[in-house]
């Protein structure tokens, strides 16, 4: 009887250890991920018309000596900076850029007097004055222009839509080449992306008008995405 008891218990056992040696296996459910994957660039491009310009006014001053210089090309920049506040740009929208003072030399290098550049940088936040503002800076004085370098305050919003734009053709890419590689897609292994917005072209008008013509234009966004998926 002991033997036979000790037969059936070895017997258990056995059962018991080849369960547990099963059940590892089962556990996982799904297969492991595959080791093909498939590479695919999409780009997509998101259109807005800017609504900000940036603007540098600045005045060249020569003269004598370097204090007279500087306090004729200050009272300048003043005038120059008031005229841009009556056209309805605010204070913390005009900033100094560069204050210069350099000697001027003849061939000997002998001092012949001094050079005083000052300039200001002016956002226009309303583009339907940008072309009063720049008539205004001129008008007081300012003769070193550039500009107008457009932006748009909602940039972000741009980017999110040419980002979707591009993630949807990397994926009907990736579809394409999996359904010719008899295959079906996977999961999303890896994303890079990239943006750059294009600067639009202001258009100048050589007649002469009421104020300086600025066209803001269309601005374009393009986002660049690789996408690296898991062929199944």
């Amino acid at each position: 009887m002991k033997m036979v008891s000790i037969a059936t218990l070895v017997a258990v056992l056995a059962g018991a250890v080849a369960v547990a040696v099963i059940r590892p296996g089962a556990a996982h459910g799904s297969a492991p991920p595959s080791d093909r994957t498939v590479t695919v660039s999409g780009t997509g491009t998101a259109h807005g018309a800017p609504d900000t310009a940036l603007f540098t006014f600045g005045v060249n001053t020569e003269g004598a000596t370097a204090k007279a210089t500087l306090a004729a090309n200050a009272a300048e920049m003043r005038r120059v900076i008031a005229a841009l506040l009556r056209t309805g740009i605010a204070r913390a929208d005009i900033q100094t850029q560069d204050v210069s003072v350099y000697p001027r030399t003849t061939e000997s290098g002998r001092v012949e007097g001094y050079s005083v550049n000052g300039s200001v940088t002016a956002k226009v936040r309303r583009l339907a004055r940008a072309g009063a503002a720049v008539d205004a800076a001129v008008a007081a004085g300012a003769n070193e222009t550039s500009g107008p370098q457009f932006d748009r305050s909602s940039r972000s919003e741009l980017t999110r839509h040419a980002l979707d734009d591009a993630f949807a053709d990397a994926r009907a890419k990736a579809e394409t080449l999996a359904k010719d590689a008899g295959a079906s897609l996977g999961q999303v292994r890896r994303i890079d992306e990239a943006t750059q917005a294009s600067q639009p072209v202001p258009i100048y008008s050589a007649a002469l008008a009421e104020k300086t013509p600025i066209e803001p234009g269309t601005q374009d966004l393009q986002a660049t995405v690789t996408v690296t998926f898991s062929l199944a």
